[in-house]
């Protein structure tokens, strides 16, 4: 229940040392926060709490860390990401990177969508930094910690919270010439 946001943004970070656009180490938690108290955004207390971070904070780590800058989209609730279906279908076409969706008290990693041009449907696919346990993919996804999620699942329930904003982090790829 704590910390997903961090993962999310390990994850991230992951994500750019595989596409060979960084080459420093996946940080940790306590590097996280060490980050922002650097860049004045957090007191030094924040060292070694369990205080939660959000998209902005993810934001200013990946510009320290990497140099890399961040678009965020913000919604006012969990039915509004279909909304956003296709302007996130765009990113991953252009970008590719894995987007952190942060709102109420949870943070996912969205890894992909599908969207259909046509109809206007749309399907994420989540990787939930919820997971703990082994590296067992099967285990991984057949547990539901990563695979594809409707905003509405076949028996009417919301996977987005109807009642809670959500904030999109986009992270770019660097421009490189």
């Amino acid at each position: 229940g704590w910390g997903c946001a961090y993962r999310s943004l390990q994850t991230i970070v992951s994500w750019y040392r595989f596409q060979q656009y960084s080459s420093i180490n996946v940080p940790s938690h306590r590097e996280i926060q060490q980050v922002l108290v650097e860049i004045g955004d957090k007191d030094p207390s924040f060292i070694g709490s369990r205080e939660w971070i959000g998209a902005i904070e993810l934001s200013f780590v990946l510009d320290k860390l990497i140099g890399v800058s961040c678009k965020i989209i913000n919604v006012r609730s969990g039915d509004e990401l279909p909304e956003k279906c296709r302007e996130l279908a765009i990113h991953f076409e252009t970008q590719g990177t894995p987007v952190m969706i942060g709102g109420g008290v949870l943070a996912y990693t969205l890894l992909g969508v599908d969207y259909n041009d046509a109809s206007g449907d749309c399907a994420f696919l989540i990787l939930d930094p919820h997971y703990t346990g082994s590296d067992d993919l099967k285990k991984i996804v057949n547990g539901g910690w990563c695979g594809w999620k409707k905003s509405i699942d076949s028996k009417g329930r919301s996977f987005f919270l109807k009642d809670k904003f959500y904030n999109l982090l986009l992270p770019q790829r660097p421009n490189i010439v």
